[in-house]
């Protein structure tokens, strides 16, 4: 990722109290915290192992080119 520029707010002191940071990369760090909060939701969901996943896709496209 290329370097992106950041502003910071700072207050009377000195001290940074909110950055500024380009559009892009705020949607970007938003589509980040939306996939984690689902991967936190389904966390305790039943997994299925890749080679399960593989052959049902072959078996149903097997059956989709056959009509």
């Amino acid at each position: 990722m290329a370097e992106v520029k950041r502003s910071y707010v700072v207050d009377e002191n000195g001290n940074r109290t909110a950055v500024m940071l380009p559009i892009e990369e705020y949607e970007e760090l938003l589509e980040d915290l939306e996939d984690l909060a689902l991967i936190a939701q389904r966390r305790d969901e039943p997994t299925v192992p890749l080679d399960v996943v593989v052959q049902q896709l072959e078996m149903k496209w097997r059956r989709t080119e056959s009509r």
